[in-house]
């Protein structure tokens, strides 16, 4: 049987996707020439990774050579809860609330996988969620699920940029979709929003100032000059999303169960300043908060506190 668009979208809104687009597995020529400019200008911070592989994130073809298509695919996360604003406590991002999104996309794609390969038992596909040498920004862009804002998060016009992203190179021709509109416009929102000035230019960030990269990635201490410019958060910032005018009146709340229970969203300073690895290790087990290790927790308490 061959496969149709519409037999892939149908799938893939089974196992729970919630949009999806279809880009031809061309090279990305243009946008690994503005991120050879990013790394060129050391916005990448200590986040040495981002320079590997660079073959691979050019031509989609040195990971699968007979790659045809690349299917982008995209889950609604967003939340509808506020934080209480309680002294003292530290707000976590909200991509991290809930279940680690990776366990949750990856059980989707396994299962997407299988549905396909039944339709067709000659199709082939290869997955990265974030986790591999793929801009599945770029590709969400080439395949019509939003367009890149300039905080450099993928917005969709229905979800706003509350979304994951999943790439799937496939050995397979399809209909390819058309890119969508960039929407933001004039506005400078997220830009004149962030407190550590981390929106350099329109579309491009300097993770160096990044509370994101700060409180997560970012393995030493977090330079006194931000002290005071956190907002209290210990985990990530939302700060940029927040503010965005497509998030403040398109936000649906997500159908995924596993994004809505069991909720992270704030951290009490003194607790996690006191933590231990057993404790740490049974709250975080299966959340993202688990990136940062328990030292990078505590420092960031300890940063907070000290503010």
């Amino acid at each position: 049987m061959r496969l149709s668009n519409q037999a892939v979208i149908e799938k893939a809104k089974e196992v729970g996707f919630d949009l999806i687009g279809f880009a031809p597995a061309e090279k990305l020529n243009r946008e690994t020439e503005l991120l050879r400019k990013w790394l060129d200008k050391g916005y990448h911070a200590s986040m040495e990774y981002m320079q590997r592989n660079f073959e691979k994130r050019l031509d989609v073809k040195n990971i699968l050579p007979d790659a045809k298509s690349v299917i982008s695919l995209a889950l609604n996360y967003f939340c509808d809860k506020q934080f209480t604003g309680r002294k003292n406590f530290g707000k976590v991002s909200r991509y991290a609330w809930g279940k680690d999104y990776h366990l949750i996309i990856w059980e989707k794609l396994d299962k997407l996988n299988i549905e396909l390969k039944e339709l067709n038992p000659s199709f082939e596909m290869k997955t990265y969620v974030d986790t591999g040498p793929v801009m599945d920004k770029a590709w969400a862009v080439k395949a019509g699920i939003g367009w890149l804002g300039k905080h450099t998060n993928v917005i969709n016009r229905d979800y706003g940029s509350w979304i994951f992203l999943a790439t799937c190179i496939t050995n397979y021709e399809f209909e390819y979709s058309l890119p969508v509109e960039d929407f933001c416009g004039t506005c400078s929102a997220c830009i004149d929003a962030c407190p550590t000035n981390a929106i350099v230019d329109e579309y491009v960030v300097d993770s160096n100032k990044c509370i994101s990269f700060l409180t997560i990635e970012n393995k030493a201490e977090i330079p006194n000059e931000f002290s005071g410019k956190f907002e209290n958060w210990i985990f990530g910032c939302d700060i940029c999303q927040d503010v965005c005018p497509w998030n403040r009146k398109f936000s649906k709340v997500t159908r995924e169960e596993s994004f809505k229970q069991n909720l992270i969203k704030e951290l009490e300073l003194n607790k996690v300043k006191n933590m231990t690895a057993v404790q740490f290790k049974e709250k975080f087990s299966e959340s993202p908060v688990k990136r940062t290790k328990l030292s990078g927790l505590i420092r960031n308490a300890k940063f907070l506190l000290n503010t």
